[in-house]
């Protein structure tokens, strides 16, 4: 399915901003929806998507090992989202606990000291091999003293909707890592705490758990709201939302642009992962497909 369906919603709705989905079969790799596929946006924390692969890559080939612990120094504490800046320097994660703080609460400290030890020009060159439309320029919330050239002209880490879905569809497919660093990457992925628009509006059982499991991760600047995940729904899908340009600037669960596009996009994912007899949503009818 491919046109503008989710665009064209969100626009009757208000939504003033941009949107691009790409939906695959996280089986079978078919595109199921693309909207704006290789349009190339700015990354925000998507970019620890591609992090948590090559740490757990370096893992896998004995370059670091996960039990191997690195040391938080007072000067790599960064602002904005985690946990890390909050706590003393010296403190001593290991590898395996900086991969997971970076993607479950997204941490900005553990991700910079991931990219420290992986070396920021050998992550560079391999995303440009292997993931070409996808760049990380450099560290995260450095001060201005300690940012590079490319940074100081104002470049950000960047990424597609197309490329984001089929890197997790690879990683759900054990197409990047072993079984063992791939269940890995699946639990931390599935551990995510953010779930504020793809795992949104999961049916939920009587308890409240939901029916099926998300593997999620999700990025935030000011107007710019993404998510990206796996959905296990019975046809597993490998999904990549991102938008800019909403009204709402907040870096909020309840940001106004964020519980419309988790309203307006379940009702396509509901229908593409083949969930029936639940409820969908109250703000639009599932699509036909063709």
């Amino acid at each position: 399915m491919r046109g503008n369906w989710l665009a064209e919603r969100l626009a009757s709705q208000g939504f003033a901003g941009r949107v691009a989905l790409v939906v695959r079969d996280a089986r079978t790799d078919e595109l199921l929806h693309a909207e704006q596929a290789a349009e190339v946006w700015p990354s925000a924390s998507l970019i620890k998507l591609w992090l948590l692969v090559r740490g757990l890559q370096a893992a896998q080939s004995g370059e670091v090992a996960l039990t191997e612990r690195l040391t938080l120094g007072a000067a790599d504490r960064v602002p904005g989202s985690g946990v890390l800046h909050e706590l003393s320097a010296g403190l001593q994660p290991s590898w395996q606990d900086l991969l997971t703080l970076m993607t479950v609460v997204s941490d900005n400290t553990a991700t910079n000291l991931v990219v420290g030890r992986l070396g920021l020009e050998a992550a560079q060159h391999w995303l440009a091999a292997d993931w070409p439309q996808t760049r990380l320029v450099g560290k995260l919330q450095v001060p201005p003293e300690e940012r590079n050239e490319a940074q100081r002209r104002g470049e950000r880490n960047r990424t597609t909707a197309d490329q984001t879905a089929r890197l997790l569809g690879q990683l759900y497919r054990g197409e990047l890592l072993d079984g063992a660093h791939t269940e890995l990457a699946l639990s931390i992925l599935g551990r995510q705490q953010f779930r504020d628009i793809l795992a949104r509006h999961l049916p939920r059982d009587a308890a409240g758990a939901p029916l099926y499991p998300a593997l999620t991760k999700s990025g935030e600047l000011s107007g710019v709201h993404h998510d990206a995940g796996l959905l296990l729904t019975p046809r597993p899908l490998s999904v990549a939302l991102l938008s800019a340009g909403g009204h709402d600037p907040r870096e909020h669960p309840d940001n106004r642009d964020v519980t419309l596009l988790a309203a307006t996009v379940w009702p396509l994912l509901a229908t593409l992962g083949r969930v029936f007899g639940d409820i969908l949503t109250e703000h639009t009818e599932a699509p036909a497909l063709h």
